[in-house]
């Protein structure tokens, strides 16, 4: 089998010989089947996905024989995919692993519902190490789709990286800006789902994308959640589309969308853990505060919101052009930053895009066409004096110094 390398994998082969259970989340079509049969090339052992009914039942009714199928010596793998359709998965799981741990090594997947309906995880406390699959970030598609560049995009990261965490001035410049720039619009119109990024043609690769957005709401919303009146979940997914990046007033939705409360609130619940979307809330000093605000929200994957949207406009014929970049750039962030991240806004309505908090410091992350510098911007550096800011921008590349702060000027593909 050809296998297509990602990030994960590293930190994947550090758990290979301890007895924790690995269990692999992430929304459906992410990769994680290719993963564990990749896995079992290369370790050996049995593979069982529990999207067959009779393994299901099987599975379910007597998971003691089950197991006892897979189990010929001392040292036996098991690959278990979709877990999530067994319900009682947690508490099954749990009693294979108390009684087999000592040669039985498990893998395990599931998607968004996996800790929802099944509560794997409050019953694996302590015998678990927890993955998470998404979509491929900007580094892994490179990986795949331009090997020659994805070199030269490694020292732009290291760069990014050191810039930020040590002050420490660039010393590489961009360089096959038009080639980046290209594979940037390629990624922010298709996405990073694997089975969009290897095909080429560019209408498959939407009718993917829309057979991937149904199969979610069919099966995800539908089986699993048991959410009856679709129609009205679409339209929310329609109305964040639309307000992709806005500050999130649930209020407004009511009105606008005609739905109650608890119904909006159980939405948008369903598609954070459907790995659909991400909140991003307000920076506050006070903690409380902050949980209190409104949140901005972003998709995960780009391609799945333009498929919901039907717009494959090439970037230079859309007006949200910027509200690309930058749920792009807040995605980039959170796959390569441990740091915490929000939005800051004042009563006056003065506003950044992305505050990041590493190591007690905070970096102002501005996410522009331009490269002037806003307002708002020049306003939190005068309040909060941080030591290093970034601003994205197309147009220009460069280090400027305002009062203390050292601030970046960088094309969207450096990070």
């Amino acid at each position: 089998m050809e296998y297509y390398p990602r990030i994960i994998d590293e930190y994947l082969d550090r758990w290979f010989d301890r007895k924790e259970i690995i269990l692999m989340k992430g929304p459906r079509q992410s990769g994680k089947t290719t993963i564990f049969l990749h896995l079992k090339e290369k370790l050996g052992g049995n593979y069982v996905t529990l999207e067959d009914d009779e393994m299901l039942s099987s599975f379910e009714k007597n998971p003691k024989e089950f197991i006892k199928r897979y189990i010929e010596n001392n040292k036996n793998i098991l690959f278990l995919d979709e877990a999530q359709y067994c319900k009682n998965a947690g508490k099954t799981i749990k009693l294979i692993f108390d009684l087999y741990s000592d040669n039985l090594k498990l893998f395990i997947t599931g998607s968004g519902s996996f800790d929802i309906k099944v509560e794997i995880g409050k019953n694996l406390v302590g015998r678990s190490i927890y993955f998470e699959l998404l979509p491929l970030n900007f580094e892994e598609f490179l990986m795949w789709k331009a090997k020659d560049l994805h070199k030269i995009f490694i020292d732009y990261k290291k760069a990014f990286k050191n810039f930020i965490l040590k002050g420490d001035d660039f010393n590489v410049e961009p360089v096959f800006e038009k080639e980046f720039t290209s594979l940037l619009q390629e990624y922010l119109l298709f996405g990073g789902y694997p089975a969009i990024v290897k095909e080429n043609e560019p209408d498959l690769k939407k009718e993917l994308l829309k057979n991937l957005t149904r199969t979610y709401i069919e099966k995800d919303i539908f089986l699993f959640f048991n959410i009856m009146h679709l129609e009205k979940f679409k339209n929310l997914l329609n109305y964040i589309s639309f307000n992709n990046g806005s500050i999130f007033e649930i209020s407004s939705i009511m009105r606008e969308l005609h739905m109650d409360f608890k119904t909006i609130e159980n939405y948008l619940s369903v598609l954070s853990n459907t790995y659909i979307i991400s909140f991003l809330p307000p920076y506050h000093k006070n903690l409380t505060t902050e949980l209190k605000k409104a949140k901005k929200v972003y998709y995960n994957d780009t391609g799945i919101r333009n498929s919901i949207m039907n717009n494959f406009l090439t970037l230079d014929r859309r007006t949200d052009k910027g509200i690309l970049y930058e749920n792009f750039i807040f995605n980039e962030l959170k796959s390569n930053f441990d740091g915490k991240i929000n939005y800051w806004r004042t009563a006056g309505k003065a506003e950044v895009d992305f505050i990041m908090q590493l190591n007690s410091k905070l970096i102002p992350i501005e996410v522009k066409s331009q490269t002037k510098i806003t307002k708002s911007y020049l306003s939190f550096l005068k309040t909060y004096k941080p030591k290093t800011g970034v601003v994205f921008t197309e147009k220009e590349f460069k280090i400027k110094k305002i009062n203390d702060t050292k601030i970046a000027f960088i094309p969207h593909f450096f990070i």
